[in-house]
C-alpha cells in the first residue's frame, strides 16, 4: 500500500465524523501493518478522543500489534495536553514505526511541533500527502485557525425561477421529499445551523436533523433586537442554541447563549463579527438556511464558501426569492460562484456551487 492509498483511506474515516467533532477538528487514523489495515478511527463525537487513540484502540481490541506500522492521520497528531493526552505520545508508546501526515496544524501550540517530537523519538514522518484533500475536509477547523471565520455553506430550496414561497407566504413544500431528507443529511455534516429571526417568527423551525445520525447542530440565530419569542420550537430541541443580538438589545432570560456583537452600517448584526464569534466557540461549519435578508448578507460580505440549491420543477410566478435586500443596480456587483456539480434528487436537481478560486 502506498501512501496516498493510505491516505484515502484515513480521508474516508474522517469524512465520516463531519459535522460530530467541535470544537476539534473532523480527523481521520488508519494504522497498516504488512500492508494490512488493522486498525481505522475518527475523532469522537465531542472531540475526545482523537483519531488516533481511535485507531490505536481498534487494532488493540482486535488483537493486533501495531509494532512497527505505519500510522496515515489526516492531521498533524496533537502534542499538547488539551482536554486529552497527547496523541503524539500515544503513538510512541505504541511503537508506531512511521506516521504519514496529510497537513500540518495551525493551531498556535503545533506548528509541526509533533512532527519534529516523532521524528526525535526515532520515528519516520512524511508530511504533505493527499494534502489538497485534508485540506478539503478540514477546511471550517483550518479558516478558523488560519483568518478566524469559519466555513460556511447556504442552503436553499427553490422553484425553477428562485423562489421559496408563494406571495402569500405558502412554501411546504416545494421540493420533494427525497430533496429535504438529503438537506437533513447536510444539516448533519455542519457544526452550526444558523437562520434569521425573521424565519424563526414566520415558520418556527426546529433546526434539527431528522435522519438516521444522531447528530445535531448548534441552532443559531441571528435576532439583532432579541424578539425571538419564548415558545420557539428552537428552545425545546437537544442542543442548546446560541443568538447573536445587537448591543442594545433587551435583557431577556432565554434558554440560550446569548451574544452581542457589534451591528453593521444598517444596524443589522455584523455579519463578520458574529461568524467570529461562531468560531471562538468551536463551530467551524456553519450551514446557512436563511431566509433571503440573511443569505443576501453572507453573499455581500463575501463569506460564502458553498451554495447548495435544491430546485423543484415549479413555476411560482410572483413568489419570494431566496435572497433578499435592495435590487442591485450593476451587473459586475453581482457575486459569483463556480458550479461544482449537478445532480437529480427525485424529481428536483441539486446544484452545489463554491467560491471562486
Amino acid at each position: 500500500m502506498n501512501d496516498q492509498q493510505g491516505m484515502r483511506l484515513a480521508l474516508a474515516e474522517a469524512w465520516r465524523g463531519v459535522g460530530s467533532t467541535a470544537p476539534n477538528p473532523c480527523v481521520g487514523a488508519v494504522i497498516v501493518v504488512d500492508d494490512q489495515v488493522v486498525g481505522a478511527g475518527c475523532t469522537a463525537p465531542g472531540g475526545q478522543p482523537h483519531a488516533e487513540v481511535m485507531a490505536l484502540q481498534a487494532a488493540r481490541s482486535a488483537g493486533h500489534d501495531v509494532t512497527g506500522g505505519t500510522m496515515y492521520v489526516t492531521l498533524e497528531p496533537c502534542c499538547h495536553y488539551g482536554r486529552t493526552p497527547p496523541c503524539s505520545l500515544a503513538i510512541i508508546e505504541a511503537g508506531i514505526g512511521t506516521v504519514v501526515v496529510g497537513c500540518i496544524d495551525p493551531f498556535p501550540e503545533m506548528q509541526g511541533k509533533s512532527v519534529a517530537m516523532l521524528r526525535e523519538a526515532g520515528l519516520t514522518v512524511r508530511t504533505g500527502v493527499e494534502e489538497q484533500a485534508c485540506r478539503e475536509v478540514l477546511r471550517g477547523f483550518l479558516r478558523v485557525m488560519e483568518g478566524g471565520l469559519p466555513e460556511v455553506t447556504l442552503k436553499a430550496a427553490t422553484s425553477l425561477d428562485g423562489h421559496i414561497a408563494t406571495s402569500s407566504g405558502e412554501s411546504k413544500w416545494i421540493t420533494s421529499e427525497e430533496a429535504r431528507h438529503h438537506g437533513h443529511n447536510l444539516r448533519a455534516q455542519h457544526d452550526a445551523l444558523l437562520v434569521g429571526v425573521s424565519t424563526v417568527l414566520a415558520d418556527d423551525p426546529r433546526l434539527t436533523c431528522r435522519t438516521q445520525v444522531d447528530r445535531d447542530p448548534v441552532p443559531v440565530v441571528f435576532d439583532t433586537h432579541l424578539r425571538t419569542p419564548d415558545e420557539a420550537h428552537i428552545f425545546r430541541g437537544p442542543v442548546r442554541p446560541v443568538i447573536l443580538c445587537g448591543p442594545g438589545a433587551p435583557e431577556r432570560d432565554l434558554p440560550a447563549d446569548i451574544v452581542r456583537v457589534a451591528l453593521d452600517e444598517r444596524g443589522r448584526v455584523d455579519v463578520v463579527q458574529a461568524l467570529r464569534e461562531l468560531g471562538r466557540r468551536g463551530l467551524h461549519r456553519v450551514m446557512v438556511e436563511g431566509g433571503a435578508q440573511i443569505h443576501r448578507s453572507m453573499l455581500d460580505a463575501g463569506v460564502v464558501d458553498s451554495l447548495f440549491l435544491y430546485m423543484a420543477p415549479k413555476i411560482i410566478a410572483g413568489g419570494r426569492s431566496w435572497v433578499g435586500g435592495d435590487p442591485l443596480q450593476v451587473l459586475s456587483d453581482a457575486p459569483g460562484l463556480a458550479v461544482q456539480s449537478c445532480e437529480r434528487i427525485g424529481p428536483d436537481v441539486l446544484i452545489q456551487l463554491s467560491r471562486p478560486t
